[in-house]
């Protein structure tokens, strides 16, 4: 039988046989040889395993596996050790995937009950025809196989390969309009066939629809609630950008005050601007880094929450309970709230809390979060006296799922959502022609974290990052102890176990990974700078890993030398490593489920790299080739080193970092509310002018720098004086930006233009 001839429901079929047997030269060696010829002949795929470690090998690497043939008398154990072992590290990645043992009959009554309740079948080599055996293989995979299907995908692939003509849109009509040009051809080719013919309209009732929530998609959603731990899941196309504003306009009417996290997404401020709400805002802290710390539980509670709204200009001294609290959790930077905290102190304030958890998805699914995130614990557990909690999650950040896709979660408190007025809001922000490849990827997602799949594969990462906070730690050290540098992750000195204190690099990595004590950000503790905290407070994600630059100490004051951090990023880039986020001595590297020992191996080798060139003051021109070439006046005779240190010193002389955490821990003065200001600006009465020209006026469009994506000053804000905080760092930034091209801010709000930064003000 060939590809084409077999049946869908046929095709990848893979099991592991976990057996010696095959090479015996015996009556059970014979049959176990028929069996995997006749397994292959019902076109399945048969890996043969025939020791405990090489199956352990393929149970732990191989998620394809769709059945587990294991041999109770595995490498002539008459303990079954070896077989049980195997059985238990199957169940601990998967509780549904079909285990056959492969037992003599009169083995049967010796078998533990233990053991009897975790296979699914037996197989009597000896008294069973193999297509008997094979046909209960193959039945058993093809239950599996649907069973892993969650609603929409399920009947996204049921519907798609009927093979339907279709008369509805998209034009394309499964892929078939591409055939008929050259270049659509080539765009075929390259997406496949599957992806076409999945991408299909509203008009296709067998799915149901993302706007009224019916039918499969609407069961997908019911399904990702159960998973995610909510009483409603939404599925979001277009991203938690678009989450965070149905939030807000499915619970903030125009004038109603909102309670804003300054550490905020640009999103939330397009919330401002679409609802008409005054925001008061909750000011988190910063660091010698310069790195987002948490909002301190003082400025939750009650009394500092009345006292905002009063001296807030825009707020006209509201009486009234504020709309919405938006809390970013976890941070930019790894830091994540005790949730419940956070939710018991603002409750005594607002009715209703978005939990922006764009970065935080997996957090359910690892106990070292237990507590950290909005919806935590079962919902039998949840105090409906409470606020009603909203999370909004990137399932594309740190999950498995396409760019886009993002939920929104709900659990309801002492003042419900009403779902038809909440669904208004979902409906201005969802296309009638959603994309049903994110819409499956969102379903996909939720399936691969239920049950063991979450802890197993959020467990992984952990490990993963475990390990190279270990390393970069453990080599620091080394590099110290002859008086010479390297680079350090932001992370605890020391942690305890127990009655032990113990430098982090020489912690059990099973300490660290179920730990999280940890990695709590402890009162008065240096190394992460933030005060005014409380014990338990605020956690430092594990997988969220930033690596530190020398040139400045835990007080924040510059050393006569330093490496600046987006000196290395570009180098890393040039070395095909790609970060996340760049500061000014720091970097942030994410470990999502995908992070593999050799990929973090080849970033320790690029920064063993570049310290090696660093010291050498290797050129440019050999080092970083394509920058020396883009900019060959300013680069092309320069050495790593002299450019290393030729930052550092505008850095210091400029007073980047210094302007940088004033900027961002003063509260500019409000003239305008956000959507005030972008009425104006649509009635073209803002004025662009170069930075000079900004001097005591009033931002028309926010001025956000990337990284992070965090406002500096949100529409409406004054922009001070010329020496002032907000003009003062802007003036730093294009200061530096003229003297080193090809390292230029990215600041929204902001046009670089002949040399000058230009922005618009009323």
């Amino acid at each position: 039988m060939d590809m084409k001839s077999r049946k869908p429901e046929q095709l990848g079929m893979c099991v592991l046989v976990v057996s010696d047997k095959p090479h015996q030269d015996s009556a059970a060696g014979r049959a176990a040889r028929t069996l995997i010829q006749d397994l292959e002949d019902h076109e399945v795929e048969a890996i043969l395993s025939a020791s405990v470690e090489d199956g352990q090998a393929v149970i732990d690497s191989d998620p394809h596996l769709q059945a587990v043939i294991l041999d109770w008398d595995l490498q002539a154990d008459s303990g079954h050790r070896h077989a049980g072992d195997l059985l238990k590290d199957v169940r601990a990645r998967n509780a549904a995937l079909p285990v056959f043992l492969l037992a003599e009959r009169n083995d049967a009554a010796h078998v533990p009950a233990e053991v009897m309740a975790e296979v699914d079948e037996f197989i009597w080599l000896l008294e069973d025809t193999m297509e008997f055996i094979s046909e209960r293989v193959v039945a058993a995979v093809q239950r599996y196989r649907a069973e892993l299907l969650p609603p929409m995908f399920g009947a996204l692939i049921k519907f798609a390969r009927e093979a339907e003509y279709s008369w509805h849109t998209p034009g394309h009509t499964g892929g078939t309009a591409f055939l008929r040009s050259p270049v659509g051809r080539m765009f075929h080719d390259y997406f496949g066939e599957a992806l076409l013919r999945s991408d299909l309209s509203i008009s296709v009732g067998e799915l149901g629809s993302l706007l009224d929530h019916s039918g499969p998609i609407g069961e997908g959603e019911k399904y990702a609630a159960h998973v995610f731990g909510a009483d409603r899941t939404y599925y979001v196309t277009n991203g938690t950008s678009t989450s965070n504003r149905v939030v807000m306009m499915g619970t903030v009417a125009r004038g109603q005050t909102v309670l804003a996290d300054r550490n905020c997404h640009k999103s939330v401020e397009h919330g401002l601007s679409l609802t008409g709400a005054v925001p008061v805002y909750m000011m988190p802290q910063r660091n010698h880094l310069g790195l987002i710390g948490p909002i301190p539980p003082k400025a939750f509670a009650p009394e500092t929450i009345a006292r905002g709204i009063a001296d807030a200009p825009l707020a006209n001294g509201s009486k009234d309970k504020p709309a919405l609290a938006i809390v970013t959790n976890s941070t930019y930077d790894g830091l994540c709230y005790n949730a419940a905290r956070v939710e018991e102190l603002l409750g005594q304030s607002v009715d209703r809390v978005l939990f922006d958890e764009a970065w935080f998805a997996y957090a359910r699914f690892n106990p070292i979060y237990r507590g950290r995130h909005a919806m935590r614990g079962a919902l039998g557990e949840y105090a409906r006296t409470g606020p009603t909690v909203f999370a909004t999650q990137s399932t594309h950040k740190l999950l498995a799922a396409l760019s886009q896709a993002s939920m929104i979660h709900l659990r309801e408190g002492r003042v419900k959502v009403e779902p038809t007025c909440f669904n208004e809001a979902f409906m201005m922000h969802a296309s009638t022609s959603p994309q049903y490849a994110i819409i499956a990827s969102n379903d996909v997602s939720a399936a691969m974290m239920d049950g063991a799949g979450g802890r197993l594969l959020t467990g992984e990462a952990i490990a993963e990052a475990i390990s190279f906070r270990q390393m970069m730690a453990r080599l620091h050290a080394q590099f110290a102890a002859r008086g010479d540098w390297f680079f350090s992750a932001w992370q605890p000195e020391q942690v305890r176990d127990g009655t032990r204190t113990l430098r982090f690099e020489n912690a059990p990595a099973a300490l660290l990974a179920e730990s999280p004590e940890c990695w709590l950000l402890e009162l008065g503790a240096s190394w992460h700078g933030f005060a005014e905290l409380e014990p338990g407070y605020c956690m430092l994600d594990p997988i969220k890993v930033t690596v530190v630059t020398p040139g400045t100490d835990v007080s924040g004051r510059l050393a006569q030398t330093g490496i600046p951090a987006p000196l290395l990023s570009a180098y890393l880039a040039e070395h095909g490593i790609v970060v996340e986020k760049t500061a000014n001595f720091s970097i942030l590297f994410l470990f999502s489920i995908g992070v593999t020992k050799g990929k973090w191996g080849s970033l320790v080798n690029a920064l063993m790299d570049f310290k090696r060139d660093y010291e050498a003051n290797a050129p440019l021109i050999r080092v970083m080739p394509a920058l020396a070439a883009s900019h060959a006046a300013a680069y092309a005779t320069r050495g790593l080193k002299d450019l290393a240190q030729a930052m550092f010193e505008a850095m210091r002389s400029g007073q980047m970092p210094q302007l940088l955490e004033t900027a961002y821990t003063v509260t500019p003065h409000a003239t305008y509310t956000p959507a005030a200001a972008y009425d104006r600006l649509v009635r073209g009465e803002a004025t662009r002018t170069a930075l000079a020209g900004l001097e005591a006026g009033v931002a028309a469009t926010a001025i956000v720098p990337y990284p992070p994506g965090i406002p500096l000053l949100m529409p409406g804000e004054a922009l001070g004086a010329a020496d002032g905080p907000v003009l003062r760092y802007l003036a730093s930034l294009r200061d530096f930006d003229q003297q080193f091209p090809g390292f230029e801010h990215d600041t929204h709000g902001i046009e670089a233009e002949g040399g000058d930064y230009h922005g618009l003000h009323f």
